[in-house]
């Protein structure tokens, strides 16, 4: 609708959008989009297994310290297409760069599969953490901005708690394919890749099926390629439940068109607007990162050094602990949207670091076997996986529109440098003793604590309100 003042309109859209019931085209909506944690979880636990074959003389041979130089190619990826692509989506749209960074990263992974030296396969890998990278910029941004407010948090958190599925299927798959006895080891590393690819070709079909987020079409101008797509979607939630006519919507928005937004944008909505949630970002995002980077990454030294098991044996221990990762969001979700966001990300943050302190007590004196200490890490992590995934659906739904995929990706970058020397401290701990590693427990579990009384003083009630509540567009008129 035109308003009287120039470059600017009134609408409807997120209103519209937010009194939908959850339908078919929601469910279509989290697979498209949520699909590419599960393709990550499951690539990431392949590549973390392959770094004894990738040393052998029949597949790449490379050093140890080679394969710890492809993991750091891959996070500068992961960096580097956050950053690129989340300011790409944000003044071109969700829908080409969710598109392209999807093909980028199922190009890449593929192509990984045909590395023939050191250097191959360090631009392959860093390729595809630029497209992972991109991914969570702009997915992130299209699922905020397509679900409505009442089921945002425990949709969000169960997309990226699903990146566990990925580490489960993952697991289960390196068994087969590493086992010499059934694949060439120089065959076998690469169907892990070229697999991996395979599997998110359906999925790109399927994601062109997603619209372009009707929110960002309003703020450039577009208003009515914006309103046909929700009139679509309209159509399709009402013959999918067998509605009669919708309830109107409630309120309007007025926005003014001409606004662009850069990274200096960014920088003064997070540091003179949004201070208090710039800080609460933050801390949840470093605090998260820490944790799991260090107990993820060190899971097979434990297991391996103080409890003997076997280096092939280690998938089989990860399968319950991604079980319990994937089941904390999945299953704690709802309460983020009716309990609220505040008491909840402060309860499974605390949670996790009280059980990971106790957990470092009962490892230290010698009370856990490999069953009981998996068992323990997977009680914990069912919280803290919750608790990781609400920093994800809190950065993306506290900033306003025009700026929130490089919001998501500014955290993001935040949170992936905090946690890059966790791996390396721990295992430092893990070579010294159980005490050490009991030490470095301590320190995790403080970590979650801080995360936990953060949320309670500066942590937004979010919880089923719209977007436009939490943080205004830009571009709306005052």
């Amino acid at each position: 609708m035109p308003n009287d003042l120039p470059n600017s309109i009134i609408t409807n859209i997120p209103q519209r959008l937010d009194r939908l019931p959850w339908s078919r085209w929601h469910r279509l909506i989290v697979v498209a989009l949520g699909i590419t944690w599960i393709l990550d979880g499951l690539e990431v636990t392949i590549v973390g297994a392959l770094a004894p074959v990738l040393t052998l003389p029949t597949t790449l041979g490379l050093t140890e310290s080679q394969v710890g130089l492809t993991a750091s190619a891959y996070l500068a990826g992961s960096v580097t297409g956050a950053i690129v692509f989340s300011y790409l989506a944000d003044r071109q749209g969700r829908k080409r760069w969710f598109l392209i960074t999807l093909v980028l990263y199922l190009t890449a992974t593929v192509l990984s599969a045909f590395s023939w030296d050191l250097w191959s396969f360090l631009c392959f890998r860093f390729l595809a953490g630029a497209g992972i990278g991109g991914e969570y910029s702009a997915i992130n941004s299209a699922i905020d901005e397509l679900i409505p407010a009442r089921a945002r948090g425990q949709t969000d958190l169960a997309i990226n708690g699903s990146w566990w599925i990925g580490t489960a299927a993952g697991a289960l798959i390196s068994i087969p394919l590493l086992d010499s006895h059934i694949v060439p080891e120089w065959l076998g590393w690469r169907l892990c890749f070229g697999l991996g690819g395979v599997l998110g070709l359906g999925i790109l079909l399927i994601r062109r099926l997603v619209p372009e987020s009707p929110r960002w079409l309003m703020t450039h101008g577009r208003l009515h390629e914006a309103e046909a797509i929700v009139d679509s979607i309209e159509e399709q939630v009402t013959q999918d439940k067998r509605l009669g006519p919708l309830p109107e919507p409630e309120g309007s928005v007025t926005i003014h068109t001409n606004a662009q937004a850069t990274f200096k944008t960014v920088i003064q909505q997070l540091v003179k607007v949004y201070p208090t949630r710039t800080v609460l970002g933050v801390t949840l995002m470093v605090t998260q990162s820490v944790l799991y980077n260090a107990i993820f990454f060190t899971y097979a030294l434990v297991l391996t050094k103080f409890y003997g098991v076997s280096a092939s044996q280690i998938g089989l221990y990860i399968i319950p602990f991604a079980i319990g990762n994937f089941l904390g969001p999945l299953l704690l979700g709802r309460f983020f949207d009716t309990v609220g966001r505040k008491p909840m990300i402060a309860l499974t943050y605390t949670t996790s670091g009280l059980l990971l302190a106790l957990t470092g007590y009962l490892f230290w004196k010698g009370y856990l076997t490999p069953i009981t200490q998996t068992v323990a890490w997977s009680i914990i992590f069912f919280f803290a996986s919750a608790g990781a995934s609400s920093a994800y659906l809190t950065v993306s739904e506290i900033f306003p529109l025009e700026i929130r995929a490089m919001a998501i990706a500014v955290f993001f970058v935040v949170g992936q440098g905090a946690g890059v020397l966790a791996p390396w401290f721990f295992s430092m701990l893990i070579q010294e003793s159980a005490a050490s590693v009991f030490y470095g427990d301590l320190v995790g579990a403080a970590l979650m604590l801080l995360g936990a009384v953060v949320a309670l003083v500066f942590g937004v009630k979010a919880e089923q309100k719209p977007l436009e509540a939490l943080a205004g567009p830009i571009s709306a008129a005052r």
